[in-house]
């Protein structure tokens, strides 16, 4: 088999456990679609559905389809992609969505990509195909959200958005999971960063939702939760940021406040307005504990990461026999 990326089948996986999760809301018109250009590419993989909370026959479409259903009562997709890694034992991971938008032709490569490079995660970035699939204020939102993101945690990804990922199993079986909604997707990429896996992005096609559906994302809803799932993310992992900029703004507020009456002081020898004096001191040690807050903060995040480090590496590496397959074949 060639090393290039562009491959058109899978066959050479067939000894691997690949798993295929699908979180689904009411995808009840697109999910035997989806479920059907996946087993076409991959015959051998287990499709599993996870119904989150569907009101429609999604469950049943699924069913039918011949993939495996998982109920998530639980509704958001946080939830539903959380009980998928969960409950699903494989050796390769994909997560994609019910709705028909991402490119199944595009598995093998991502697939491939994930196991000769040795990866613990490959983006299948967003290219769009059609005109409808991306509306204009997600478009902008889109953009927006990276360009913060690469500022705040480096610029590793340039679509932290995608739903179309391929996972290793130690990469899946040591994420934590947290988050409850459409944010899940920025929560697994400040994870890879955090952990210093090895990822990579492959563009992929992106078209429109399958007829007679409709997104589940609500633009300006969503977008303030993602924002300040961002914000909590940049707190969490990476304090002495967060505290620091706060820092930085609270010194500058008691500079603005406080020059005057410096300047007051030394032509008077007076501080006449007590009050503004008082609360630029209130500013200035705000600052400091905010600054001092980041860097205790800061050290105690690197322990929190160095066991999670750790539990990472007691994950064994399942693809091993399989690049080794890989390379044989290459060289006959």
């Amino acid at each position: 088999m060639s090393r290039g990326y562009a491959i058109e089948s899978l066959s050479i996986y067939e000894s691997a456990r690949i798993a295929i999760i699908l979180p689904c809301y009411n995808e009840g018109k697109a999910i035997a679609h989806v479920i059907g250009a996946f087993r076409k590419i991959v015959p051998t993989a287990e499709i599993v559905v996870i119904d989150n909370a569907s009101t429609d026959d999604t469950a049943q479409q699924a069913r039918s389809a011949g993939a495996k259903v998982v109920r998530e009562s639980l509704p958001g997709k946080g939830h539903a992609v959380r009980r998928g890694f969960s409950e699903v034992e494989a050796d390769i991971y994909v997560m994609a969505d019910g709705d028909g938008t991402y490119d199944a032709t595009a598995l093998p490569a991502l697939i491939n990509r994930l196991v000769v490079d040795r990866l613990d995660m490959v983006v299948g970035t967003r290219a769009e195909k059609e005109e409808a699939a991306y509306r204009s204020g997600h478009r902008i939102g889109n953009r927006l959200f990276n360009t913060v993101f690469a500022k705040l945690f480096g610029a590793r990804f340039t679509d932290i958005f995608s739903g179309y990922r391929v996972f290793s199993r130690r990469f899946v079986k040591t994420f934590p999971a947290i988050s409850t909604g459409f944010e899940i997707e920025t929560e697994i990429s400040v994870h890879a960063i955090m952990l210093r896996a090895p990822v990579t992005e492959v563009p992929t096609s992106y078209g429109a939702r399958h007829e007679g559906t409709e997104s589940k994302l609500r633009t300006y809803r969503d977008g303030a939760r993602i924002l300040s799932r961002i914000l909590l993310f940049t707190a969490t992992h990476k304090p002495f940021v967060f505290y620091g900029i706060l820092a930085a703004f609270l010194t500058f507020v008691t500079i603005l406040l406080g020059l005057p009456l410096v300047f007051h002081y030394l032509e008077t020898g007076r501080v006449e307005r007590l009050p503004t004096a008082v609360l630029t001191v209130g500013f200035m040690i705000s600052a400091a504990l905010s600054f001092v807050t980041g860097a205790i903060l800061s050290n105690i995040g690197i322990g929190q990461w160095e066991v999670k480090r750790l539990a990472y590496l007691q994950q064994k590496d399942q693809l091993d026999p399989l690049r080794k397959l890989l390379s044989e074949t290459e060289t006959e």
